[in-house]
């Protein structure tokens, strides 16, 4: 069985987030806790995925390495690409055709943020059953009040995908397709077919229309079991942090940390995960990875 590969498109000037984000890459920017990055690295980590891609511009990439560098330290294995200028999110399907080397894959947005148990059991059982099959992509649909903003996907009485639309004027249901997306091994070869759109942008929306046309886009809908969350906006990425907060608060422990989840995975040793924590305890994450080791 082929093990699914990760990527994390970390791209993009973050133009709605200026001024804040002329020196910065948004990714980097704090949700609370931790460098918006862990999140969505969070999200592949607790999928079982190793191998992971993370795509940047090229002048932010240096700032990203140094945060993550490898990640030997969290036994994972992160390979670095950049993508020179933000021509839509299926080119980075193009970018890492050489990294997958036929792979499944699953790909996220480095301004997303997932959480909750239901996501973590939905994400599982679909890398699962996609790994299997060998063929196909699965979209994750989370209900909105305000679809407009979204790609939508139009689900019929049986939960299948019947259309997708990209930010429509009269949208046909409420559930946006969020920024996960998995891919089989085809997925290069079918985004280099696919004609930039007015904007100029390699549209993931067009790569899942290619899926849907052969038959083969799934979808899983998120319940309320699921939070899910952009960080693309100043009120978003306010809401993020005030969420991130108050889960953190409520629960008596911190959400979505890579060192953690490594150590919990088996992936590093009680000896390794102490290293990690004793630069960060002034600032009191590292006594929490400190108190999961000890438990």
């Amino acid at each position: 069985m082929i093990k699914r590969k990760g990527i994390i498109l970390a791209g993009g000037t973050g133009t709605r987030l200026y001024p804040s984000t002329l020196s910065i890459s948004k990714q980097l920017m704090p949700v609370y806790d931790k460098p918006m990055i862990y999140y969505p690295l969070s999200v592949l980590m607790k999928a079982g995925i190793r191998e992971i891609m993370i795509i940047t511009t090229p002048h932010d990439q240096a700032a990203f390495q140094h945060l993550l560098g490898d990640g030997k330290a969290w036994g994972i294995d992160i390979t670095w690409a950049v993508q020179p200028s933000p021509d839509g999110l299926a080119q980075a399907l193009i970018i890492a055709e050489d990294f997958l080397d036929g792979a499944p894959s699953a790909m996220i947005l480095g301004d997303n943020l997932f959480f909750g148990g239901e996501f973590d059991t939905a994400l599982n059982a679909a890398t699962q059953s996609e790994t299997q099959n060998q063929f196909g992509a699965t979209v994750f649909g989370y209900h909105v009040r305000n679809p407009k903003a979204y790609g939508v996907a139009e689900i019929n009485a049986e939960n299948k995908v019947i259309a997708i639309e990209e930010k429509p004027e009269h949208p046909k249901s409420n559930y946006a397709i969020t920024g996960l997306y998995l891919y089989d091994g085809q997925a290069p070869k079918y985004a280099k077919t696919i004609k930039p759109s007015k904007r100029g942008e390699l549209e993931i929306t067009s790569l899942n229309q290619i899926y849907l046309d052969r038959g083969e886009l799934n979808c899983v809908l998120l319940g309320e079991g699921t939070s899910w969350l952009d960080t693309g906006t100043h009120r978003s990425l306010l809401r993020a942090a005030e969420f991130v907060h108050l889960m953190e608060e409520r629960q008596g422990r911190r959400i979505c940390c890579p060192e953690v989840i490594a150590y919990q995975q088996g992936w590093i040793s009680k000896t390794d995960i102490l290293k990690l924590a004793e630069p960060l305890k002034k600032s009191g994450y590292g006594d929490y990875i400190l108190k999961i080791a000890n438990s």
